[in-house]
């Protein structure tokens, strides 16, 4: 038996409408702790904007959030599966294409969304549950995360180059990457 997406989805989803300012999107992810938003015109998804992208936008001389659009910096290919979808799929299409989220859909209604949190909240559910015990549906509301500490850094020092072996296997690869070409 497979796990089916929607027992590990978010399900209470923040959306936002094409027409509204970057500076909404901007304060929506700020107050609600998210990295993702679903773009929705006339009820119907049709992008996606991330927090990477709202960072690029606003990082551009004379951007003004208050004054761009979502529809101009959403990304138009979001990534949609089913309920029913495995999460064994999700999560492998999800890491080959590099995707943050999945939106899940029933036909056109926006059902929940699975971001790269909810798949790590998953993968510990998996790893943690007893062999013959059945996974049971959690329902998870979009939160604030929690304050994060930022790591102490370590001065780099000659010790942490990479060994001549290593760099010579690097090399050697490169080579044949090169040669067949």
């Amino acid at each position: 038996m497979t796990d089916a997406i929607e027992i590990f989805m978010t399900r209470s989803v923040h959306t936002i409408g094409t027409k509204a300012p970057l500076a909404d999107a901007h304060r929506m992810m700020n107050d609600h702790g998210i990295r993702h938003l679903p773009v929705l015109e006339g009820g119907r998804l049709v992008g996606m904007l991330s927090q990477r992208d709202l960072h690029l936008i606003e990082t551009l001389r004379d951007v003004d959030p208050k004054e761009v659009l979502v529809e101009e910096a959403m990304s138009q290919d979001a990534y949609t599966v089913v309920p029913e979808a495995p999460l064994a799929g999700v999560a492998r299409e999800m890491a080959q294409h590099k995707y943050g989220s999945a939106v899940i859909l029933r036909g056109s209604q926006v059902l929940g969304i699975f971001t790269t949190t909810d798949a790590l909240r998953a993968l510990d559910t998996v790893l943690s549950a007893p062999a013959s015990a059945p996974k049971k549906a959690v329902a998870r509301k979009a939160s604030k995360p929690a304050p994060r500490k930022p790591a102490p850094r370590k001065p780099a020092s000659k010790a942490t180059t990479r060994p001549a072996a290593a760099k010579a296997r690097k090399g050697s690869g490169q080579a044949a990457k090169r040669s067949r070409r």
